[in-house]
């Protein structure tokens, strides 16, 4: 066996990415990886929720009188090891951020918010900051068998919960996975028989612990560990493959380079498309541009494969835009407001920004920011959503009752939607704050259109279908060079500041005129989308011949 000694995060996404890493470490030449603003901004978000977590879980164990060892975090790792190890030898009932020996001989390292006693051993329990559940379907049968368990926050008591579905995440259970093997070998199992070894997982949400049956996930676990380990060892030799990952990796570049250079099919089919590609044959662009007839057959690519022969040939000629339509579609009316908010990662959202058309009177276009500024969480947030919510509304009103058409615009609804459900929910009772009901209702009808779908029926995107990819194509450009939302980030902690940033209210005017230019850029898009200029864009059927 290897010397190769894996944490969790080594057991899901890039192989290529582990054999570097390894290799970079074992030859000496590994630099600090330094994480983008935007991982820094999630990693300390992450590790502000778990704090928070924690302490809500030592408060509620201090309350009910169980044994309870909180492990320093600032010790060194040896000596939370050895407290960690002794904390289990006396049988306490929750240790709180546990850290466990690494075994070099099996290859394992890791550790846990909490272990949690469970008979003779104790079962794993991670902390992250995504969501774990979601609300089950209304429509759910109730004679239909409940799959889902979860627990109380307060004691480890697994109880079916019909009310809430599973949004499985790989890296949590291969984690909860590793620790239990890790425990199992320390001689706390979670159970005796592996087949019954659960582990829990508390989500941003905070409200419950999703029970994780791990036993139906061993064996996948043993697998994906052998394999993993032996990458890491450079027994499995790997190759570099565009996929989502490479957007946040440090050798991403190197790898850019290798695949130009043999003009790899994973330039254009990323994932496990190129596997059905190789199937058949096709591994360069060149080939997939060049490719006319039936998909290969085990085709299971994240877009159509009509759509990826287009994408290999728009790469080749440096063509942004693809028309799938002679003449494109998108829902116009007389009165038109563009939407777009702004949140701050899970805590909250503090702008929405509207720009209002009237097509009619033709009438200069108009802004209009409903805003909090004071810092994320804060009840203002509902206020400033109530005040955008009964402008909304009476825009529309007023439309109807003057005889016009109304349509409201945002690019890509499914954040707007989070938030528009979210804060009816969360601030139910505040002045102008709709009922859920009504949100759906105005979601469901035709009068909310969502920009970004309209694009995706009616192009082919080679570069993209991010706003700041599509309108630039339009004509559009935004007034602040280093606008994006990794910047606006940035901006809102300085602009609040928040968790203790230096405050600068002069980023309250950046981001502003930020969302501003968000909204613009929704408006010449669809103007464009409907327009006469698009025609200048090549078709399908003119690429392919």
């Amino acid at each position: 066996m290897g010397s190769a000694v894996l944490g969790a995060r080594d057991l899901t996404g890039c192989e290529h990415r582990l054999a570097l890493d390894s290799a970079a470490r074992a030859d000496g030449t590994a630099a600090a990886q330094l994480e983008s603003p935007d991982a820094l901004r999630r990693i300390e978000a992450a590790t502000a929720h778990r704090r928070d977590v924690i302490a809500m879980l030592q408060r509620l164990q201090a309350e009910r009188g169980v044994s309870v060892v909180a492990i320093d975090d600032s010790l060194p790792h040896r000596e939370r090891v050895a407290r960690t190890l002794t904390a289990c030898a006396e049988g306490a009932d929750w240790i709180f951020r546990a850290a466990l020996p690494t075994d070099h001989e099996a290859g394992r390292r890791g550790h846990a918010e909490a272990l949690i006693r469970h008979g003779d051993g104790y079962l794993p329990l991670i902390v992250v900051n995504h969501r774990v559940t979601t609300q089950s379907k209304a429509d759910r049968d109730p004679a239909e068998p409940v799959t889902v368990r979860t627990s109380s926050l307060d004691q480890w008591r697994p109880t079916p919960d019909p009310a809430r579905s599973v949004r499985g995440n790989k890296r949590d259970a291969m984690r909860l996975a590793q620790l239990a093997a890790m425990l199992s070998g320390l001689g706390y199992a979670p159970a005796r028989d592996r087949a019954h070894w659960t582990g829990g997982v508390i989500g941003v949400d905070a409200d419950c612990i999703l029970v994780v049956p791990l036993g139906p996930l061993m064996s996948d676990y043993d697998e994906v560990f052998a394999r993993r380990r032996a990458v890491a060892d450079g027994s499995v030799p790997t190759r570099p493959r565009r996929i989502n990952e490479c957007r946040s990796c440090d050798w991403w570049p190197s790898c850019e380079q290798e695949l130009i250079a043999v003009d790899d099919v994973s330039l254009v089919v990323g994932g496990n498309g190129t596997d059905a590609l190789a199937e058949a044959g096709i591994t360069t662009v060149a080939q997939l541009a060049e490719y006319r007839g039936d998909p290969p057959e085990d085709w299971s690519g994240h877009t159509s494969f009509l759509d990826a022969v287009v994408q290999a040939n728009c790469l080749r000629a440096n063509v942004p835009l693809v028309r799938r339509l002679e003449r494109p579609q998108v829902r116009r009316a007389d009165v038109e407001v563009d939407v777009d908010m702004e949140s701050y990662g899970e805590r909250g959202a503090y702008l929405w920004g509207t720009l209002l058309t009237d097509n009619v009177t033709g009438a200069p276009a108009v802004y209009r920011p409903f805003v909090t500024w004071d810092p994320l969480p804060t009840t203002d947030e509902g206020h400033a959503f109530g005040r955008f919510w009964k402008w909304l509304m009476e825009c529309r009103d007023a439309a109807h009752e003057a005889g016009k058409t109304f349509a409201a615009y945002c690019y890509s609804q499914q954040a707007e939607n989070r938030w528009l459900r979210g804060s009816a929910d969360r601030f139910a009772g505040i002045p102008g704050v709709p009922s859920r009901e009504d949100v759906d209702a105005f979601i469901a009808s035709s009068e909310w259109v969502d920009v970004y779908e309209a694009v995706n029926a009616n192009f082919i995107c080679p570069n993209g279908k991010g706003l700041k990819r599509i309108a630039p194509v339009a004509g559009f450009a935004w007034s602040d060079p280093e606008a994006s939302g990794e910047a606006s980030m940035d901006w809102y902690q300085a602009a609040v500041g928040l968790d203790g940033a230096l405050l600068d209210p002069s980023q309250r005017d950046r981001l502003l005129r930020y969302n501003e230019d968000d909204v613009q850029a929704t408006k010449v898009l669809r103007e464009w989308l409907s327009s006469d200029r698009i025609l200048q864009l090549p078709t399908v059927d003119d690429l392919l011949r």
